[in-house]
């Protein structure tokens, strides 16, 4: 049997995505030691990111090609906007962060979201599930298996169970069939531009993770 394009993309990239789920963000949430200052940190950083998300799915809807297409992301942006932008102002709330207090403009944070707005503005409705596909492959990987571990913090462990509910899982394996319906058409080369693409957002991931222990 020929191999799908996200065996693909997932067979080439798996340095980089091996080194992003097994940062030591996510290794010190597996723990139960990650830092509530960290934590803190990253919750505005996230919080910022998925703002720029909903751009990011609306470039997709409006470069989608099918009415099934563009319904599932109309279905993604309500998500984005009325449960996890909620999720965020609860949180802040209830730990007293400021968010206009942190610095969301320094490189690791700032690459991150001007990377992928970049991608889904300049590049092809493909380009975007791709760079989605490693986001969230990635979270619901690792937010999976952290899901089974004790968290004491309840906020945290409210934002793994989030990545690794039925739904986050939905949402990551309709990405990768998208990708490996598309990819049964797509020339070599077209395969190798989004398995890099995948890589690059890993990189970008990583880096963004490291950022909240600055």
């Amino acid at each position: 049997m020929a191999e799908t394009l996200s065996e693909q993309i997932l067979r080439e990239n798996k340095a980089v995505f091996d080194a992003m789920i097994g940062h030591r963000f996510v290794e010190d949430i597996k723990a139960d030691r990650l830092p509530k200052d960290v934590f803190d940190r990253y919750l505005v950083f996230e919080g910022a990111f998925v703002d720029t998300a909903i751009s990011i799915f609306a470039f997709a809807a409006a470069k989608a090609r099918t009415i099934a297409q563009k319904r599932w992301l109309v279905g993604v942006l309500d998500a984005l906007a009325n449960q996890q932008i909620a999720y965020f102002e609860k949180t802040f709330a209830e730990r007293g962060i400021e968010p206009e207090g942190f610095d969301t403009s320094i490189p690791e944070v700032a690459s991150f979201r001007d990377g992928m707005l970049e991608i889904s503005r300049d590049g092809g409705y493909f380009d975007t599930v791709a760079a989605m596909f490693a986001a969230e492959w990635m979270y619901w990987t690792w937010s999976k298996e952290a899901a089974s571990q004790q968290i004491s913090d309840p906020l945290l462990k409210e934002w793994v169970d989030l990545h690794a509910h039925e739904d986050f899982a939905a949402q990551a394996r309709w990405l990768k069939a998208e990708l490996d319906h598309a990819g049964e058409r797509m020339s070599p080369d077209e395969r190798s531009r989004l398995s890099g693409i995948f890589g690059r957002v890993q990189a970008l991931e990583i880096a963004f993770h490291e950022a909240p222990y600055f």
